[in-house]
């Protein structure tokens, strides 16, 4: 299969590292990054990229491309990749309002767009949503997510600004995961607090969540408290994160649990009745090898554009249900009430 043409929309963090997997896949060619900022057009000229200015100018060679732009971007980004004819992936969050993206759904119709939330396209997550099935039926998920960024981290002016706090930035991976997982949301509740930074932002959030299969959840979010806690700190996938190898997820059902994502299953001891006066037998899974989830999901990502079929990859669909539950979090915790799917109003951007 002749490698797949991508250019990236926005040069920088983000993009840069979407540009650094299409460069070494096998099964991607960067063509070029549009940035439309000058001054670091001209930094990534001088490093060797191929810069240009505007979608417009991008090689008549280009198939599809990554939208790594701002949020408020997306969705114009979104349509200027299905002007162009091409596939795309937009990060995340899909788009920044419900409205946006139910505009965009309706827009795209089935061609091959797709939102990053890349979490799903680790090997583990795949393992896990095929053993969850081994556990009866699914009765609660526990996570936590608690990693205390740096101080300094707070220097840049719009990470204190209204819409900044750990609910726009984080909950939407979890959300994603957990859908992923366990199965679809119709109603969070949020609590949040800005007691440890002192800031008008939050710096911790705890949600209860309601599965659509009859599941209940909590996740409690806080980028204040120190901990081993978290997604990236589980995986080692983020190198500015240190990797602490503990687990931060427990799926339970009728017939077993599940501790992510290390994959220790816990399951009944014997053939009698699994209840709480028989000790469970646990599992250990042989652990998947490390791999860059990004590079994971740009690989799928061309094979769906070159014919295969793929389930794992973040629809549309699902990234504006990972958005409308997020934006959900956020009207709870402001208005102290429980919020369901479909009462998120449509141009509501989490202030």
């Amino acid at each position: 299969m002749a490698r797949l043409p991508v250019c990236v929309i926005g040069g920088g963090s983000i993009g840069m590292r979407h540009a650094e997997v299409a460069t070494k896949s096998e099964l991607t060619k960067l063509i070029c990054v549009v940035e439309p900022h000058a001054p670091r057009r001209a930094e990534l000229i001088q490093m060797g990229v191929n810069a240009v200015a505007s979608i417009e100018d991008a090689p008549d060679e280009t198939r599809a491309a990554i939208s790594a732009t701002p949020t408020q971007l997306h969705h114009t980004s979104a349509l200027q990749i299905l002007d162009q004819g091409w596939a795309g992936i937009i990060e995340k969050p899909l788009t920044a309002t419900v409205g946006e993206g139910l505009s965009l759904i309706a827009e795209a119709r089935d061609k091959p767009l797709f939102c990053g939330h890349h979490r799903r396209c680790h090997p583990f997550s795949i393992a896990a949503r095929q053993i969850i099935g081994q556990l009866g039926d699914l009765v609660g998920v526990q996570a936590l997510w608690s990693l205390r960024k740096h101080d300094t981290y707070y220097d840049t002016e719009w990470r204190t600004l209204p819409g900044a706090g750990v609910l726009m930035t984080n909950v939407s991976h979890e959300l994603d995961l957990l859908r992923f997982l366990v199965g679809d949301m119709t109603e969070v509740s949020a609590l949040t607090s800005n007691a440890r930074r002192g800031m008008v932002i939050e710096d911790t959030a705890a949600l209860s969540l309601r599965f659509a299969n009859g599941a209940l959840g909590s996740v409690l979010m806080s980028d204040a408290g120190a901990s081993p806690w978290a997604f990236e700190a589980a995986t080692g996938e983020n190198p500015a994160i240190a990797r602490s190898g503990e687990d931060y997820l427990r799926i339970i059902g009728t017939m077993g649990a599940l501790a992510f994502p290390s994959l220790t299953q816990w399951s009944r001891g014997d053939d009698g009745e699994i209840e709480w006066s028989k000790p469970m037998r646990r599992h250990f899974i042989q652990p998947a090898a490390p791999i860059d989830p990004l590079q994971a999901q740009i690989e799928r990502f061309a094979n769906v554009v070159g014919g295969a079929e793929d389930d794992i990859l973040c629809t549309l669909a699902d990234g504006h249900a990972a958005l409308e539950l997020t934006l959900a979090a956020v009207l709870s915790g402001r208005d102290g009430r429980p919020v369901r799917r479909g009462e998120v109003p449509h141009d509501f951007r989490g202030v």
